[in-house]
């Protein structure tokens, strides 16, 4: 993942509201490198059993953009069933650790309603200034840009209902630390859905040295303080879907 430069102060105004928005949404019952698709640069050499396998800049949001948001990946992706195996609800407040061009935000948004919120969280500042055009382009005003570190998704403490992480876990360094920073941020009841690359040679998706397992996932959160409480076997043809509560 990448460093923190400074950021706008518009997204950092963003930011603030986001975290009011989180902490006072009602209920009726959360870096992160943007991974969506294909990895089309060499990788770094992971440092450790629990690094990412894949490190490459993500600045230039246009070309991002053909590839995050290229209408092919709706087929394999599913956007709109992934957002409805979340159940969320309006209302909740749900992060999406990763987003970079954002191609799940509208989706999110129109889950949890105009008094829901989204926390579009990526450590890409190039990223996170697209992510506030484009909510603002969309009309998506509870879209909320957050600039993480690599090491922190800076989060609102005790007010995320759902933190979603597709296509970014392998993405993540010294990931038990990370996983465990992601507790707080969580409401009673929260959970942490990934959504990964399965292992091998697939038609879409980073070469198969950056994937890890679906085990290897299971054992790092379950290292990190999490149990596995759910997994949708049959909703991805080339990921899988593994929810996550704190133990």
């Amino acid at each position: 993942m990448r460093g923190m430069v400074r950021v706008c102060v518009g997204v950092l105004t963003s930011v603030l509201a986001g975290a009011t928005a989180c902490s006072t949404a009602p209920r009726s019952a959360p870096p992160a490198a943007a991974a969506a698709a294909p990895d089309a640069e060499p990788p770094g050499a992971p440092s450790g059993p629990h690094d990412a396998t894949s490190h490459h800049s993500f600045a230039d949001v246009a070309r991002w953009r053909t590839v995050f948001d290229d209408p092919k990946r709706d087929a394999w992706q599913r956007p709109d069933q992934v957002v409805r195996a979340l159940a969320l609800w309006p209302g909740a407040c749900v992060a999406d650790l990763g987003a970079g061009t954002g191609y799940f935000e509208h989706h999110l948004a129109r889950a949890v309603g105009a008094n829901g919120t989204v926390l579009a969280v990526d450590t890409e500042p190039n990223l996170v200034t697209w992510l506030r055009a484009r909510a603002e382009k969309e009309g998506t005003r509870n879209v909320v840009p957050i600039l993480a570190s690599p090491d922190n998704p800076r989060l609102p403490s005790a007010s995320v209902d759902v933190i979603l992480i597709v296509d970014t876990y392998h993405h993540v360094d010294d990931r038990l630390a990370y996983l465990r920073r992601l507790r707080p941020a969580l409401r009673a009841g929260g959970r942490v859905v990934v959504v990964d690359w399965q292992k091998g040679n697939l038609p879409v998706g980073p070469p198969p040295e950056h994937k890890l397992a679906r085990e290897q996932v299971v054992d790092e959160m379950q290292a990190a303080g999490w149990v596995l409480a759910d997994e949708r076997v049959d909703l991805l043809p080339y990921q899988y879907f593994l929810v996550f509560r704190p133990r």
